[in-house]
Parts: C-alpha cells; sequence; structure tokens
C-alpha cells in the first residue's frame, strides 16, 4: 500500500489550487501609519460583513499535514446566500466570535488569508495560515508561485535605529523575510506580504506597516 505523502508537490498545487482562488493576506490588530483604525475593523470585519452565516472549521492543512502545533480550529466559511443554512457538525458564530478567533490565530503567528473561488465575486473562505502546511504559502515559499498568492496592499517598515535585535520577528515571519545575520537583523522586502504578524509582538515598537508603493513596472 502506497504511503500517503506528508507534504503537498508542485503539481498537486498547481492543479488543485493556483488555478482555482484567489488568495489574499489580511492584517488583524494591527495599526497602519496614517491611519487611527485597526485592520480587525478595516479589513476583517469588512469581508465578514454580509454573510448570512460564519462557520468555524478545522484547518484542512494542518489536519492533513500535521507539521506543527499551530491551532487547527481557526478556519471560517462565509456564505452569503439568502438561502443560507448551517449544515450539522460546523459552529456557527457571530462576527464578534469571528474576530476573536482571528485574534487568537494571530497571536499563534497565523496569517490571515481571505480565499475567493475564481467564479465568485465574494470570499468564501478566511483561513489562518502557516507556512509550513498551507496549499497557499507553499506554492509562494517553497516552490516560488507568487502569484498563487496576492499581497496585500502593505509592507513592513523597519527602524534599525531602535531594533535591538532580539529576532522574535525572525521567528515569526512566515515568509521567510526576515533573518538574524551576525546578530543583526536583516530584511528583504521583496519577500515581505504585509501580514503584519510581526508587528505586534515587536518589544520594541520597531516595526509598522506602510502602504506599499505602485510596482514601476
Amino acid at each position: 500500500m502506497k504511503k500517503e505523502s506528508k507534504d503537498w508537490t508542485k503539481d498537486q498545487l498547481i492543479e488543485k489550487f493556483v488555478d482555482r482562488y484567489t488568495p489574499l493576506t489580511i492584517p488583524v490588530d494591527v495599526s497602519i501609519e496614517g491611519q487611527q483604525t485597526i485592520l480587525s475593523l478595516a479589513s476583517a470585519e469588512k469581508v465578514l460583513e454580509g454573510a448570512r452565516a460564519i462557520t468555524l472549521r478545522n484547518c484542512a492543512c494542518r489536519t492533513k499535514l500535521r507539521k506543527c502545533d499551530a491551532p487547527r480550529d481557526v478556519c471560517l466559511r462565509l456564505d452569503y446566500s439568502p438561502k443560507a443554512t448551517i449544515k450539522k457538525g460546523p459552529k456557527q458564530l457571530s462576527k464578534h466570535q469571528a474576530l476573536d478567533v482571528l485574534r487568537r490565530s494571530h497571536e499563534a503567528g497565523l496569517v490571515h488569508m481571505t480565499y475567493t473561488i475564481k467564479s465568485e465575486e465574494r470570499p468564501r473562505y478566511i483561513c489562518s495560515c502557516c507556512s509550513c502546511c498551507c496549499h497557499s504559502l507553499s506554492a509562494l515559499i517553497r516552490f516560488g508561485i507568487p502569484d498563487h498568492v496576492v499581497a496585500s496592499e502593505y509592507i513592513a517598515s523597519n527602524n534599525f535605529g531602535t531594533c535591538n535585535n532580539c529576532g522574535k520577528c525572525v521567528q515569526r515571519c512566515q515568509f521567510h523575510a526576515r533573518q538574524l545575520v551576525d546578530d543583526r537583523m536583516e530584511f528583504n522586502e521583496a519577500k515581505c506580504f504585509g501580514c503584519g504578524v510581526c508587528v505586534t509582538t515587536c518589544p520594541t515598537k520597531s516595526i509598522k506597516l506602510v502602504m506599499r508603493k505602485p510596482s514601476s513596472t
């Protein structure tokens, strides 16, 4: 009997996900330069707006691969249909409860991503993803398929003058945009997708999110 693979292959990612979904990262509980609002309200709540049913499900990727200890009960399904009904099994949530789920998964260092099926206009899922199990982050990081993950409108900005090189942001970054070299933090902005998980745990508040500059190409 053939043993089931414990990882996504490049062919699987391209066939099952790349051409079917449009993902977008959503920072949560992160202040944006020039704005006083918190993105849990400005972005996540906006995505939740209009959903007639919000249900909580286990992360299919972490359930399948089991490569980390991140929480699994953090994936939200949104149903905008007037006939939305809750099937037996998934737990129905209020918008407030859904935001609490996002805050909990943010604290665990997971990246929030909405998924819109390409035949539909509105996002159907909000997932909280890790780079070791998630099909989208795997496609981006392990196989270099950048078109599979749509960058947010934001990017991290660093104050190297106040940074104490503690390395906490290195541990938090799912995109491998940060590393310590000779005990000093180095940041590769080309790998940053503006998820904000580094911002809220920086002890010196040396990281913030700013609007991404439009590409000149």
